[in-house]
């Protein structure tokens, strides 16, 4: 049984490691905070072409991987993010207001 613990543990380090790359290499696109909604765990962006989606560029309601994100953002700042879908949902990974 010790060796399955540590086999998961191995596989989920793995895992974890994988993600993290993954995000790494999102490319950033520029955007304009139009809504924060920090209950629902939602931004709405007008953001440009998002590359690794395949989308062009347009005003849309995302959902953020960690709602600590929504803490740095208010509605009219210029941000640059990153998106990805998770579990079928665009979800924005990091966003930064631009200086």
């Amino acid at each position: 049984m010790k060796r399955v613990h540590q086999i998961l543990a191995a596989l989920l380090a793995t895992l974890a490691a994988s993600l993290a790359l993954a995000q790494a290499t999102l490319p950033p696109t520029e955007g304009e905070v139009r809504k924060v909604d920090r209950e629902a765990g939602k931004v709405t962006l007008k953001h440009g072409e998002i590359k690794n989606l395949d989308m062009p560029g347009m005003t849309m309601v995302f959902q953020v991987k960690d709602t600590a994100l929504l803490e740095k953002v208010k509605a009219g700042d210029q941000v640059s993010f990153t998106a990805d879908k998770v579990n079928g949902a665009y979800t924005v990974m990091s966003i930064e207001p631009r200086q």
